[in-house]
């Protein structure tokens, strides 16, 4: 009763840890959650990390012994998208009462499903590996060993302290199925409570590889952009006049909500340019282009711009403009508006904001008037 009462209160100090270490960095971001809506795309990097941590363990009394260990860990991870990263690595650790030693050896391979991508990442897990028990009585010179299957579920929370740095905490309980009859016991479960330091190899944002160069100024908004350019209509003009363009710009926040490639409803605007197009129907080749900002990477928001400007295209189809007119091009991170070099990881993201076409973007329609 008395080690499951000190694991409780290792839960409960991780867990108490991290609300007060997060709380200053979560009152940082309110503002840019609420008008953005893209509370956890910040946090996503999607290069490889490395932890080292230290243990509390508490092994089943089967063993021997159900009095608590200490231990150490190492932990190779990577976010596989923006919702699930992976861990693997070994862990080791020991402890002895009464004359029984237990040591403890693990290598197995954890999935961890992120409720959040922004600095307070809470998160839960579920791993399998291999799992070493050694049990000596050095009294009576006994001594058993075995290497055995083992599952593992359990929750924690990881907290970012800049593009590189940040820390992991999590308490978990692991199942072995004991091979053999050694031990004479076939199960065993194993309390593990751990903290450590994370370090990831590369940085959220990759370099910027182009600057781009608008034809007439653009305004910075907060919300980043697709772009659909339709080209002039045919319209009688005097040769020497050179035309002029009319440009209509739309909100991003208006067409798509946070990290999704379907249209909201309703869309009066977008209706307004099919009402135009339909009106004109010598206008063709339309272009619909979709542009990202540099946050994450290149393949995912390629993909994503691809998308949002398909779901366009097929929003003008549905009302009537025939597919054969429209075309789309996904750009990605290229054709920054901004340039921005900020260390502070919020000063960063905040200059990045004319440029964050992944979470909010917005339609450019261009056609010539006299």
């Amino acid at each position: 009763m008395k080690s499951t009462n000190s694991i409780k209160k290792i839960c409960a100090a991780v867990a108490l840890l991290g609300c007060a270490a997060s709380a200053n960095v979560i009152a940082q971001t309110t503002d840019y959650d609420r008008s953005s809506n893209a509370a956890y795309t910040p946090g996503y990097n999607p290069s490889w990390y490395i932890m080292p941590s230290i243990m509390r363990m508490r092994p089943d009394e089967n063993f021997g012994s159900n009095h608590r260990g200490n231990g150490y860990g190492l932990r190779f991870g990577k976010a596989i998208s923006p919702s699930w990263d992976i861990q693997f690595g070994p862990t080791s650790s020991r402890q002895r009462f009464n004359g029984v030693r237990y040591q403890q050896s693990t290598l197995g391979i954890d999935a961890l499903y992120m409720f959040s991508r922004s600095n307070f990442r809470p998160f839960v897990l579920l791993g399998a590996g291999a799992e070493y028990d050694k049990v000596g009585i050095y009294s009576r010179g006994i001594e058993h060993d075995r290497t055995s299957p083992y599952v593992t579920a359990g929750l924690g929370f990881q907290l970012a302290f800049n593009d590189r740095w940040g820390m992991q905490a999590d308490i978990r309980r692991e199942h072995a199925r004991i091979r053999g009859n050694e031990f004479g016991f076939n199960r065993a479960n194993t309390d593990v409570a751990q903290i450590g330091l994370t370090y990831a190899f590369g940085s959220r944002a990759a370099p910027i590889r182009s600057t781009r160069v608008a034809p007439e100024p653009v305004s910075a908004t907060p919300a980043p952009t697709v772009v659909v350019t339709a080209p002039p209509p045919v319209t009688p003009a005097p040769a020497a006049v050179p035309p002029r363009f009319e440009r209509y710009t739309l909100s991003a926040t208006e067409l798509f909500a946070f990290d999704r490639s379907e249209l909201s409803m309703p869309q009066p605007k977008l209706d307004e340019i099919a009402a135009a197009l339909n009106g004109n129907s010598q206008l063709n080749n339309i272009i619909i282009t979709g542009y990202t900002d540099r946050l994450g990477s290149d393949q995912y928001n390629m993909k994503l711009s691809q998308r949002r400007a398909d779901a366009v295209k097929a929003y003008l189809t549905n009302k009537g403009i025939a597919s054969a007119r429209l075309t789309t091009v996904a750009k990605g991170e290229s054709n920054p508006v901004v340039n921005c070099t900020n260390k502070n990881r919020a000063a960063l993201i905040k200059c990045l904001e004319p440029n964050r076409r992944v979470e909010v973007e917005q339609i450019v329609i261009e056609r010539r008037v006299q």
